[in-house]
């Protein structure tokens, strides 16, 4: 049942009063979720467990369905509280702390895990939401990330990822680039995406990879991409042909291109 709290020193509120502060949300294992579309796919997807919902009058009533799934505590307050709780306006009256899951270290994927993405070095939040998004909508199964990329649950990258990272599986891999060499090893096929040579045209890489088979696509941050030792690892290095004078593209419409060319999704699996 809902609760309503008038008070913004409310003690109940005391998560909300560092929804800014993503080091203290992270020290105490939690995350930020905003907006009414990614609270309900955090509610959703189940794959993390919520704290409690912050929400005005006008959110609650528009999430009534889902809100009445919850156990958890659901607060309902005036616009002025949020805003002085949060200090920002991105989440159309509503908002969530979830829990983080103790990650574990990455032995073995899911052996039904065909269709997955790696990034190294992509600290960019809206870069590493967006790769979560793109991941998605291509039918990937997990996302892999270096050390020294993002953090997913970082708010900024769940709200450019549209809630993907609530629904997708990732792992962080650790050593680096040893854990991918390892992945390498258990029979995946990693392919680098690089504008750098030697290098392979898209099409001409994808027009052989047979539809079974087990794909890591690895992409780099803009600018400094993949490092020598990973490219050591990939079994290809495959560029997407650009005209004359552009030299690279943003690593999430890159990656896009790439899925859309490696992994294709058939149009049952479409809308």
């Amino acid at each position: 049942m809902a609760e309503r709290i008038d008070d913004v020193r409310d003690p109940r509120l005391g998560d909300y009063v560092h929804a800014g502060d993503p080091r203290w949300l992270r020290d105490h294992g939690l995350f930020l979720a905003e907006g009414r579309l990614v609270v309900e796919r955090l509610i959703l997807g189940r794959r993390f467990a919520v704290r409690s919902i912050l929400v005005t009058a006008p959110a609650r009533d528009a999430l009534a369905g889902v809100l009445a799934t919850v156990r958890c505590p659901v607060y309902v307050v005036l616009p002025a509280v949020m805003e002085s709780l949060t200090g920002f306006d991105f989440h159309r009256g509503c908002l969530a702390i979830g829990e983080r899951a103790s990650a574990p270290v990455l032995d073995r994927l899911a052996p039904g895990s065909r269709r997955l993405l790696c990034m190294e070095g992509v600290a960019n939040p809206d870069n590493v939401g967006g790769l979560f998004r793109v991941v998605e909508a291509f039918g990937g199964d997990c996302v892999l990330l270096d050390p020294a990329s993002g953090d997913p649950l970082y708010r900024k990258a769940i709200r450019t990822s549209v809630g993907a990272v609530m629904r997708l599986p990732f792992h962080r891999l650790e050593p680096w680039p040893a854990a991918l060499r390892i992945l390498r090893e258990d029979g995946f096929t990693v392919v680098a995406l690089t504008p750098r040579e030697p290098s392979i045209p898209l099409s001409d890489y994808a027009s052989g990879v047979p539809a079974a088979e087990r794909l890591i696509v690895l992409a780099g941050a803009e600018g400094s991409g993949l490092s020598d030792a990973v490219l050591q690892i990939a079994h290809a290095r495959v560029r997407i042909p650009l005209d004359a004078g552009v030299d690279s593209l943003n690593v999430v419409v890159a990656a896009a291109i790439a899925l859309a060319a490696l992994w294709p999704v058939s149009s049952a699996s479409t809308s």
